[in-house]
């Protein structure tokens, strides 16, 4: 799926999972985005498989923070503040 097909709020929810994971080595645990969103676990979990569904991410099951962005870099989004 391109990313311009993306909403606003799933690129953000990309450019966090790849800035965390550069930032950190490891992708970020659920609540880390409920965290810096703002939002409830349900959303996030909701939104993590939706990005999964499109195939932006990929996750590995039973492994935490396993979570990793599949397209190239310079098409993710820049993220904004909330």
């Amino acid at each position: 799926m391109p990313l311009a097909k993306l909403t606003h709020r799933q690129g953000q929810f990309l450019a966090f999972i790849h800035l965390y994971r550069l930032l950190h080595r490891r992708g970020p645990a659920e609540a880390d985005l409920v965290a810096y969103f703002r939002v409830s676990p349900p959303s996030v979990h909701q939104m993590i498989v939706r990005l999964e569904e499109l195939g932006v991410i990929t996750r590995e099951p039973g492994v935490p923070r396993s979570v990793r962005v599949v397209v190239p870099a310079d098409e993710i989004p820049a993220l904004e503040p909330v």
